[in-house]
């Protein structure tokens, strides 16, 4: 699979957001991700559908849309109808996790499923012909600028073989602590999809960190 750079616009400077985000998409970002917090699910509050509408706006790349939120099943088509392309939900705050990645496949949406980092890769173990995608959390969630978790690079090789199992060629992306001095670390461990937020957008040049990661990860992804 391609590796896929989507830069997190949690740390994007939101009086200058359309800005950013076509400086990242003419970089050549493959997608861009939007954090969801509720402040109960994570003890950060960020935003919700306007924001992911008005993101449809401003570019062509794909919506890389993280609810991080208690009541994801109620709150589906609000983001879906805002233009959504791919859609993640936690495993550990949804109920009927087969149901809820179905309906988001119905409504037309690449569905995945988010793992804290001490979330058992089990918890995956009955969705897998579900899923389009996995997101690994590489950082307790909530808050943008944290260290990677080591064991994470773990996490996603023993991801990668679990998914080989599977009937269906399901993305690996990873989410926190993410930058170009492991980016090609990651993408060899298997990751197919890379979130960076303050690597990219708090850099002196987010173009060309952008760039250089897309290289890193490339570079990698085909040598493994």
């Amino acid at each position: 699979m391609k590796i896929k750079i989507a830069p997190s616009i949690l740390s994007a400077d939101f009086g200058r957001l359309a800005e950013e985000i076509r400086m990242v998409e003419e970089a050549g970002a493959h997608l861009l991700h939007i954090d969801v917090m509720d402040g109960h699910f994570v003890p950060n509050l960020t935003y919700g559908p306007l924001i992911v509408s008005k993101c449809k706006e401003i570019t062509s790349l794909p919506l890389d849309v993280h609810l991080m939120i208690t009541n994801a099943e109620e709150r589906l088509d609000s983001y879906l109808d805002a233009g959504a392309d791919y859609l993640s939900i936690h495993a550990e705050a949804v109920i009927h996790m087969q149901r809820t990645l179905d309906y988001i496949r119905k409504a037309g949406a690449k569905a995945g499923v988010a793992l804290n980092p001490a979330t058992p890769l089990n918890a995956l173990d009955w969705v897998m012909e579900d899923l389009d995608f996995v997101l690994i959390m590489s950082v307790n969630p909530g808050f943008g600028a944290q260290a990677f978790i080591p064991s994470s690079t773990r996490r996603i090789s023993e991801a990668a073989a679990l998914l080989k199992l599977g009937n269906q060629p399901v993305e690996i992306e990873v989410d926190g602590g993410v930058g170009p001095a492991n980016a090609g670390e990651l993408a060899a461990a298997g990751a197919t999809m890379l979130v960076a937020g303050n690597a990219i957008f708090k850099a002196g040049n987010p173009a060309a960190v952008v760039r250089e990661m897309v290289s890193a990860a490339e570079s990698a992804g085909s040598s493994r």
